[in-house]
């Protein structure tokens, strides 16, 4: 069963990066925008979902699952190992790259032994090449996309009844609610124009 593509910066050379179920495990593959030249990049028990290609398409970030819950990796475009960027008793997903390509900001989700309510997960960064320096820039938050200039982040805040796209700085200050429609807001993507 294929899943919608979820690209954000142009691949190397223009490939849409998306998760599809193979029969045995959903994996990130890559495809030409015209279709064809299918490739399968993630190879690994478990799921991987998510993809966010990195601004000069070297590496595509996913979330994926490591046998206890679902962590932020990396890897190239063209395939071999992962690299796990997340290592937390957290599901974490939704990765999205910043210009620079140098921090990852993405969802986490109360541990496994809290109940997620639809309100308990955060927006969190961390720095490509991993460890425990992950930095909170805040919560009720989903759905982290990063401005042109790395600056601020777009996400998805409030209730799940009631959602609103917001804005803030990357070091959690300066929160602007965006949208006051009273629809269902979902998804935003920061453009570069």
């Amino acid at each position: 069963q294929e899943r919608s593509a979820e690209a954000t910066s142009p691949g190397k050379p223009g490939k849409i990066a998306y998760s599809a179920y193979d029969g045995t495990n959903e994996a990130i593959y890559t495809i030409d925008p015209g279709g064809g030249a299918r490739f399968k990049v993630t190879d690994k028990p478990g799921y991987a979902r998510n993809p966010a290609y990195s601004p000069t398409g070297n590496e595509i970030a996913y979330s994926g699952h490591d046998g206890n819950d679902s962590e932020i990796y990396t890897i190239d475009p063209g395939g071999g190992g992962p690299f796990k960027v997340t290592d937390n008793d957290t599901n974490d997903s939704q990765p999205d790259y910043a210009p620079d390509g140098q921090t990852i900001a993405y969802v986490g989700y109360p541990p496994s032994s809290q109940e997620y309510d639809g309100t308990n997960e955060a927006i969190y960064t961390i720095g490509v090449s991993g460890g425990h320096n992950s930095s909170k820039v805040t919560d009720n938050a989903s759905a982290p996309s990063y401005s042109p200039s790395g600056r601020k982040i777009a996400y998805l805040g409030d209730t799940p009844a009631n959602p609103a796209i917001y804005t803030i700085g990357v070091g959690g200050g300066g929160k602007v609610k965006v949208t006051v429609t009273g629809a269902s807001d979902s998804q935003p993507s920061w453009g570069s124009q």
